[in-house]
C-alpha cells in the first residue's frame, strides 16, 4: 500500500519550506505527497519579496481534484496567508473532513526572515478553523497571538495550551524554538497527556523550514498509521538531525537537512 498525505500551503521558491519542504518530507518519510497550493512566494534563504495568494475557487478546485482521486490519510495545512484563504479550506473541511484523514495545522504567520506571512485581520478567522486539527503546531510566537498571552516560560506556557484547549482545539504542541533555553522543549498535550520532548539547543543556522518541516513529518507518520504519541516524537527527531546537517546553500539562513531528519526516522524504525 502507498500512504498518501496533503499538504495544503505556500510555495517557496527557494525550496527550504512551504510546498516544498513538505513534499520533500513526505518523499523521504515514505509517503506520496499531494498539494493545494494556497500562495506562491519569491522567497529565498535571504527573504520574501512578493506575495501572490491563489484565488479562493482555484484553492477549493484544487482541494476537491486531490480528494477525489486520491486516498488520504493525513493533511497538514500549513501558509494560508488571507481570510478568503482561510474561509475556502474551512468550508471545504466542514464538508469533507473525512476525505483527508487527521488533521494537523501549523498556523504560519511570520518567515524565518520576519516576513509577514498571514494579513493581520485574518487572525480571527484563522482560530475559527483551528478546532477542526487533530493537532495544531504554533512556535512560541503564534502561540501568543493566538492566545493574547505572554509566554516567557514553563507556567505560562502551561496557561497558554490551556486557554487553546478552551477556545476548541483538541490538540496542541507549543514548538521552543524561539526560548533562549539551553534546551529546546516542544509541550504536547494530546488525548488528555501533558508532557515534553526536549532537545539540547543547537546553535546552528540552518533553521530554514523547520515549523513545516516538523508538521509535515508528523502528518507523513500519521497517514502511515504510526500512532500519535510516536508520531510526535519522530518529527522531534527528524527535525533535531535536520537543524543539526544543515544544507549549505544560498547567502541567508541555511534550510534544514531532510535527508538527515529521514535517517532519524530510520533509526526509529518508523521510516516505512
Amino acid at each position: 500500500m502507498m500512504y498518501q498525505a496533503l499538504t495544503i500551503a505556500g510555495s517557496d521558491s527557494g525550496g527550504g519550506a512551504g510546498i516544498q519542504a513538505d513534499l520533500k518530507t513526505f518523499g523521504l518519510c515514505g509517503v506520496f505527497g499531494t498539494s493545494v497550493i494556497t500562495a506562491i512566494t519569491a522567497q529565498n534563504t535571504k527573504g520574501v519579496f512578493d506575495i501572490h495568494q491563489i484565488p479562493p475557487k482555484t484553492i477549493t478546485s484544487q482541494l476537491h481534484a486531490v480528494v477525489d482521486d486520491f486516498s488520504i490519510k493525513a493533511c497538514k495545512i500549513g501558509m494560508l496567508g488571507d481570510v478568503a484563504s482561510i474561509q475556502a479550506v474551512y468550508d471545504f473541511l466542514v464538508q469533507h473532513k473525512a476525505s483527508v484523514g487527521k488533521l494537523i495545522i501549523d498556523p504560519v504567520m511570520i518567515a524565518k526572515g520576519g516576513a509577514n506571512l498571514l494579513q493581520e485581520n485574518a487572525v480571527t478567522a484563522l482560530i475559527k478553523l483551528l478546532p477542526l486539527a487533530d493537532v495544531i503546531t504554533p512556535n512560541i510566537p503564534e502561540a501568543q497571538v493566538l492566545t493574547g498571552l505572554s509566554i516567557s516560560d514553563d507556567d505560562s506556557l502551561q496557561l497558554a495550551i490551556d486557554k487553546l484547549h478552551q477556545m476548541g482545539i483538541k490538540g496542541v504542541i507549543i514548538k521552543g524554538g524561539h526560548r533562549d533555553d539551553e534546551w529546546c522543549r516542544d509541550w504536547v498535550s494530546v488525548g488528555g497527556s501533558r508532557f515534553f520532548v526536549e532537545q539540547r539547543r543547537i546553535l546552528q543556522s540552518g533553521t530554514h523550514g523547520t515549523g513545516c518541516s516538523f508538521s509535515a513529518c508528523l502528518t507523513a507518520q500519521l497517514a502511515k498509521g504510526v500512532p500519535m504519541m510516536d508520531a510526535i516524537k519522530d518529527a522531534k527527531a527528524f527535525i533535531t538531525h535536520a537543524i543539526a546537517n544543515p544544507i549549505k546553500v544560498g547567502g541567508g539562513i541555511n534550510p534544514v537537512n531532510h535527508w538527515a531528519g529521514a535517517d532519524a526516522i530510520k533509526a526509529r524504525k518508523h521510516l516505512l
